[in-house]
């Protein structure tokens, strides 16, 4: 997944010039405009990045914008100290007017977090269904009956055969289940 940068200021010259910035410095912009509907519909085709954007645009302010920012996406408010002093936590801000260097170095911090946030959390294991959950409690439950273990120590082994098997934690409380039904 790569991701992209979505210019929103209200005068279009403005945002040509940063984008023109952004891809001397290897960064690609995904589209420039001077409304937050037309940002967010630039986004909504875009798996992650960043909005660089103004206070305030030609249909609304940023604050609007950021309520309905996709949750891989990151804003960076381009605005005076005064702008930048009430803005939320949620949001990166680079003081206009501003450096070039200042531009770079936000943007490639904030999509390297980016990145990083998402690499993270496609790690995380997904979370199992209710049906998947009752193999598994069903399987600790007959083993802490039939071989006087605790839950903890059914579980150990749920996993453990799991491990050694080279399957997953659902299909093996299945096959132990299968196993255990046929010696009743």
């Amino acid at each position: 997944m790569s991701s992209s940068i979505v210019i929103a200021l209200p005068k279009i010259e403005d945002a040509k010039k940063i984008r023109t910035i952004l891809n001397r410095h290897g960064l690609t912009v995904a589209s420039v405009c001077s409304s937050v509907s037309n940002a967010l519909a630039s986004i909504s085709e875009l798996d992650s990045g960043v909005l660089i954007c103004g206070y305030k645009l030609t249909d609304a302010y940023y604050k609007d914008a950021l309520d309905d920012l996709p949750q891989y996406f990151e804003m960076l408010l381009l605005a005076s100290q005064r702008i930048i002093d009430e803005a939320p936590n949620s949001v990166s801000t680079v003081q206009i007017p501003m450096k070039a260097s200042v531009l770079i170095d936000t943007v490639n911090d904030m999509l390297y977090h980016l990145e990083r946030r998402i690499k993270k959390e496609k790690k995380k294991p997904k979370p199992r269904s209710e049906k998947e959950q009752n193999y598994i409690s069903n399987a600790k439950r007959l083993l802490m009956e039939k071989n006087q273990m605790t839950e903890e120590e059914a579980y150990r082994h749920i996993q453990k055969c799991s491990m050694d098997s080279g399957t997953n934690m659902v299909e093996t409380a299945q096959m132990l289940l299968m196993l255990m039904y046929d010696e009743i």
